[in-house]
């Protein structure tokens, strides 16, 4: 399927370079400017702002709009084009092309608008990487469904795409939660223990104890917090996995931590960066004024590794190897990353929670002090997401009370069960994740107009129907005359179109979300249609009635594509 918009950009740089070799403009490297929807009605369907040229052609954006529109080569998607002040080329499409792509979008199905400007590359997306010390929360979620989101947008702009998860293993959180478990599993056996209030507390402990004391009686009793850590690890991982595949999450690839370590590999980063002149040992940071140096003498602090991360603009250098010889987590994360570009990805997308923009800056600084280019190293940072619903007896919006079962937070698995799978993929991402989200769920819950995951597959619903219907009729699309579909239709069809400049943008932009943005969209221009464009009607001639249907099965396939490219189901009946 043609991108319009690309295909109206290279036909007006033709033009422009022609212009400039026939000297009716004068020399100048042609830039590269967008094509794009009008923003006004009644002003084509694909618009240029010539005015970007003006200061390069040094003439009037009028005239050179006037230039370029008279010596645009032919094209099939173009009906005609005309020059609006102070400069822009309107392009409108050509009815006879729309109504020939009903048929082009059938024909290429679940991969309607499958582009290529990945193709040859390779694509890795690092999402979710919640230590394994508890089950998914719901701030987990939101990272979840962002990172599978833009794995798909990855994988149909072409990309051979990877979805990793960085199994955070290693540290002093989980020997916490070795310890926690342990306590736990004592109690069951009936002993007196103290659990401390900076072990983990969820209930979800106390059910693993309880398994374990039934399954292995007191023959764990002489076992230490590492047997116990091993345990809950893999029992907090299996509950990860069951989380994620209910909102129809899979990763390729689980990267241990811990094998940084046992390769000796953060030790091998440490000396390369040592090597070229980045480390230091110090019991404060090179930059320290007189105050913090006098603080760090009061404390007697011994020396520690650091990088020199100011050196590449950071605000102040870090330590990689505290005093008594443990690293921070700044240097595995180094050590992980460089790994990373070793493995030959033309792009590293990261999914990080706000609180990490810091740390991703410094692990960056740390791969061009390894004399890396950092470039392909991409980072979507997701704010805050809470669930919120209405109470009825105050009046006001409340946040969903903690989780019980879970300890201090609200778990994926009870957000699916108090909503649904589609419902938490739809809302976790039809926000920017610059923004704090409130998952509000009362209105995600809701079968009417005002749910969009409701809205957006109801169009689906609608088109799955109509053939249902069709076929309980003997009625069939076959050999339907296109020519016959009306502007209702087209204007569907032209909107259609706009799906693969918005795979492009979101997939160029890291904006996984203009996805569902666009759903929307699109579901707003269906739905009108659909009440006013009847197909089995007795007043429906039934040439027209072949040509709708035949519409309606290449809008269902658009749909479809939608649902899928977010995660969501395509249900047949709601």
């Amino acid at each position: 399927m043609k991108q319009l918009n690309k295909e109206l950009e290279q036909l007006i740089e033709g033009a422009l370079a022609g212009a400039i070799h026939r000297g009716d403009l004068p020399e100048f490297e042609i830039p590269s400017i967008p094509v794009s929807p009008p923003k006004r009605a009644g002003q084509g369907d694909l618009s240029y702002p010539g005015m970007s040229l003006a200061r390069l052609a040094r003439k009037n954006p009028l005239e050179i709009a006037n230039l370029i529109a008279a010596t645009l080569p032919e094209a099939d998607f173009i009906d005609k084009i005309e020059v609006a002040p102070p400069g822009f080329i309107n392009c409108f499409l050509s009815e006879s092309y729309l109504k020939g792509q009903v048929d082009r979008i059938i024909a290429e199905g679940e991969d309607f608008f499958q582009i290529d400007i990945g193709a040859g590359q390779k694509a890795q997306v690092e999402f979710v990487s919640a230590n394994p010390s508890g089950p998914i929360t719901i701030g987990h979620t939101r990272n979840a469904v962002v990172g599978d989101a833009m794995a798909r947008l990855l994988e149909a702009a072409g990309y051979k795409v990877q979805r990793e998860y960085y199994y955070n293993n290693a540290g002093n959180q989980m020997i916490v939660l070795g310890k926690s478990l342990m306590a736990r599993y004592r109690q069951q056996l009936g002993e007196d223990i103290n659990f401390p209030a900076d072990y983990y507390q969820g209930e979800y402990l106390v059910e693993i104890a309880a398994e374990l004391a039934e399954e292995h009686g007191d023959a764990l009793k002489g076992a230490g917090w590492e047997r116990f850590k091993d345990m809950a690890e893999a029992r907090m991982f299996e509950w990860i996995n069951r989380s994620l595949a209910a909102i129809d999450i899979k990763h390729d690839r689980f990267y241990n931590e811990t094998s940084l370590f046992e390769s000796e590999r953060i030790w091998a980063v440490l000396e390369a960066m040592r090597d070229r002149g980045h480390i230091y040992q110090s019991p404060h940071w090179e930059g320290a004024d007189d105050e913090e140096i006098a603080d760090v003498r009061s404390k007697g602090y011994e020396p520690a590794t650091w990088f020199r991360s100011t050196s590449f603009g950071d605000e102040k250098d870090r330590v990689m190897v505290k005093s008594d010889g443990v690293p921070t987590y700044t240097l595995p994360d180094i050590a992980y990353h460089r790994d990373k570009l070793e493995r030959g990805f033309d792009i590293a997308v990261n999914v990080l929670g706000a609180d990490h923009f810091s740390q991703a800056q410094v692990v960056k600084h740390g791969i061009r002090a390894l004399n890396m280019d950092p470039d392909p190293i991409q980072v979507i940072f997701i704010q805050m997401v809470r669930a919120v619903r209405w109470n009825a007896e105050t009046g006001k919006m409340e946040v969903v009370k903690q989780s019980k079962r879970a300890g201090d937070f609200d778990t994926l698995d009870e957000l699916v069960e108090m909503t649904s799978a589609d419902a938490v993929r739809y809302h976790m991402l039809a926000r920017s994740p610059n923004s704090q989200l409130d998952f509000d769920v009362d209105q995600v819950v809701k079968q009417s107009n005002e749910n969009p995951v409701y809205y957006i597959q109801n169009a689906y619903v609608r088109c799955a129907g109509i053939f249902r219907e069709a076929q309980e009729r003997g009625f069939n699309d076959d050999g339907a005359d296109l020519s016959l579909l009306g502007e209702d239709e087209l204007k569907f069809i032209r909107k259609a179109l706009e799906l693969g400049n918005v795979i492009e943008q979101a997939v160029r932009n890291y904006e996984p979300h203009k996805i569902a943005f666009f759903a929307q969209e699109l579901a707003a221009v269906f739905h009108p249609i659909y009440d006013k464009v009847r197909v089995l009607h007795g007043e429906v001639p039934v040439d027209v009635a072949a040509a709708r249907l035949r519409f309606y099965r290449a809008a269902g396939v658009v749909f479809y594509r939608l649902l899928r490219l977010m995660g969501m189901s395509a249900p047949e009946r709601m």
